[in-house]
């Protein structure tokens, strides 16, 4: 195991409990307590992961991650965020704007590196197929993880993607959110049925004209159908 972890967090406490648990696991981490500092780190080396606190001194949490996600050399980051609060609806801002899942205060170390290993193992290379198109205008290259509408690249998050990538490898069929999640999530306890949604919602937006092709069906999931 060589992946390298970037930890952003503003209290040394956790900062320090965090590299240190992530460092037994096997993992190379860099610390950060500004998000400055990172973004210049983050510039000059790769990292493999983040993990994000969302309260920060320099910037929140929510906008460095709006900002690696609008950043090209960065916008495939995967991203677990660290947050005090508990509220549902601050945890579907985070998956909104990129984030790969979230953790709250106080966590157990143990599953904070469980949670790094699910991400990271969701980012692993698998055997895809070269190309996907539906309706002459929307593009899936599975391989290169790009999407293209009109000829047109889109930029998409992990999770964007790959329900768009299991909703388009079997034209017509109906995915329940439970299997979408069973598939993508591993069927890990913190992901719920909402997180689908914030998800297809985001990614109709950024498809345009190729939304059309993203099927509700009430009650039951969603299917592409050209």
């Amino acid at each position: 195991m060589n992946e390298k972890i970037a930890v952003l967090e503003d209290e040394k406490d956790i900062l320090e409990l965090i590299a240190l648990h992530l460092g037994k696991a096997g993992y190379r981490v860099e610390k950060f307590s500004k998000a400055d500092d990172f973004f210049k780190s983050a510039v000059k080396e790769a990292f493999d992961l983040l993990v994000l606190d969302l309260i920060l001194p320099d910037m929140d949490g929510i906008e460095v991650c709006k900002q690696i996600k609008a950043t090209p050399e960065l916008s495939s980051l995967p991203v677990i965020m660290v947050t005090a609060k508990t509220e549902l609806a601050d945890k579907i801002v985070g998956l909104e704007v990129g984030a790969d899942d979230y953790i709250t205060k106080p966590f157990s170390p143990k599953e904070l590196v469980a949670r790094v290993k699910a991400v990271l193992r969701r980012y692993s290379p698998k055997p895809v197929e070269d190309k996907i198109v539906i309706g002459n205008i929307l593009r899936i290259e599975p391989a290169k993880r790009e999407v293209y509408v009109e000829g047109k690249k889109i930029d998409l998050t992990f999770s964007e993607f790959g329900i768009l990538n299991i909703l388009a490898s079997k034209k017509g069929w109906v995915f329940s959110r439970e299997k979408i999640i069973d598939i993508l999530w591993e069927g890990e306890k913190v992901v719920i049925d909402r997180t689908v949604d914030v998800h297809i919602k985001t990614l109709r937006e950024k498809l345009g004209k190729a939304k059309k092709f993203i099927k509700t069906i009430r009650g039951v999931g969603y299917k592409i159908e050209e």
